[in-house]
């Protein structure tokens, strides 16, 4: 998959794993943008620990199903950060 494909699936995630979450979570959109790309990358990543190569096709499920719960991970694990700072 190319690098900007890429960055659309972890935008896309992002966004999706913020409107999965219930509640108000910290951060805007800039910031949920920037925590899907990098969850896609834990979840590409964790994925591949597994031996599935699932970046090949943006549009299989097995990409999307990473990159959401990867940042779905990364969106809960910035929330508990920042959250306890408040």
């Amino acid at each position: 998959m190319g690098f900007i494909a890429f960055l659309i699936l972890g935008i896309l995630a992002g966004i999706i794993a913020k409107l999965i979450i219930p509640g108000k979570q910290p951060g805007g959109w800039i910031i949920t943008i920037l925590l899907g790309i990098l969850g896609a990358m834990v979840g590409g990543w964790i994925a591949g620990l597994f031996g599935a190569d699932v970046y090949e096709n943006l549009f299989s499920w097995q990409a999307w199903l990473a990159a959401i719960g990867g940042s779905l991970v990364v969106l809960l694990i910035y929330g508990a950060i920042v959250g306890r700072r408040r």
